[in-house]
């Protein structure tokens, strides 16, 4: 096979789009930005993945698209102009170093379903080993709240103390952890991307996107935890132009950068606009610690639920102020997201 990474004739097809940096094709104000020519997507066929993959292929960026299933890859990527299709097995050393081999940026999009939480630690250090021996200069990992712990403030910046109570939240700090470590031994260059719950197209591993379904089909939504407290949710596509934005800008590097969703919304509203978006009134059910408890006898992820109540009970709310000082940011207004979910989950 072929490979769609030459490099023949890109920079100058890079130089005649201007490269550009913001979708209107302007670039920010004296920014030194990385000439990124190879990057890679470990995890490329989860929902973050897919976002970021459509924002390099609309750089005209070179990307390497990793994954376990060819199949999935094939449906994400198979007609992008700058995929490479590139199936391994991140687990093992020699397959993550051979999906490594080339390239200069690594984004690392690897998701896993709770019970598997464990694992993320493990994978990224093969990672970042297999990096290492390579020599790819850079990883960037969008991570998530847990690491954060119970929030001590309102809105929780990147200062905020990591101080996570839960399996899956130490396992998330650790990971982060193996990415800095790296950085600040001068083995690559490496920043985090922390992202709340998201929703819209391929999201479907989420809390939210279920609840899409169910409106669709005008059946009852469910959801953990109680619905009042305020929430937020970022819409998937949004997060791709971030995430390549902070790769492309040196400056960013060494450090961790929230992205927070559209606004504070309530879940009761969110639920609420999502019926309205299929014309039914809000159908919707809540499920408790008690409750899951009893279905974690049965259901392993309904288990490992348990401990995550407290993100629906004392909220984690990014506080994002850092990444909009920095890059000009775009976020879907719910209304807009919710309509463009409802109308690919139609189109499916």
């Amino acid at each position: 096979m072929a490979s769609r990474m030459r490099l023949c004739g890109a920079r100058a097809r890079r130089a005649e789009a201007s490269s550009p940096y913001y979708r209107d094709g302007s670039r920010p104000r004296g920014a030194t930005l990385v000439d990124m020519q190879n990057v890679a997507i470990f995890g490329a066929a989860g929902a973050i993945g897919r976002a970021v993959g459509a924002e390099l292929d609309r750089r005209g960026v070179h990307f390497r698209a990793v994954g376990r299933s060819r199949e999935k890859l094939e449906q994400a990527f198979g007609k992008m102009t700058h995929a490479e299709i590139f199936p391994a097995d991140l687990s093992e050393a020699r397959s993550a170093g051979a999906a490594a081999r080339g390239v200069d940026t690594i984004v690392y999009c690897v998701g896993l379903p709770y019970p598997s939480h464990h694992l993320h630690p493990v994978l990224i250090r093969t990672t970042v080993d297999a990096a290492k021996l390579v020599r790819v200069e850079r990883l960037v990992l969008p991570s998530s709240v847990y690491s954060y712990g119970v929030p001590r403030a309102s809105r929780v910046p990147e200062t905020h103390p990591r101080e996570p109570h839960t399996r899956k939240g130490k396992y998330r700090k650790e990971q982060e952890d193996i990415v800095m470590a790296a950085h600040a031994a001068g083995a690559l260059q490496g920043l985090i991307v922390r992202l709340p719950d998201f929703y819209g197209p391929d999201a479907d591993i989420g809390l939210a996107n279920p609840m899409f379904r169910a409106a669709l089909a005008g059946k009852t939504a469910n959801w953990v935890g109680p619905v009042n407290p305020p929430h937020e949710f970022v819409y998937v596509p949004d997060t791709g132009p971030v995430i390549v934005d902070l790769a492309s800008r040196p400056e960013c590097f060494g450090e961790a950068w929230n992205f927070g969703g559209a606004a504070t919304i309530n879940t009761m509203d969110f639920i609420t606009r999502i019926y309205r978006g299929v014309g039914r009134a809000p159908k919707y059910r809540t499920v408790g610690a008690g409750m899951l408890k009893f279905l974690g006898w049965f259901n392993p992820t309904m288990r490992e639920v348990v401990e995550m109540l407290y993100l629906q009970e004392t909220p984690v709310i990014l506080d994002d102020s850092k990444l909009t000082a920095k890059l000009r940011v775009h976020k879907t207004p719910y209304d807009d997201g919710i309509r463009q979910t409802l109308d690919w989950m139609r189109g499916k």
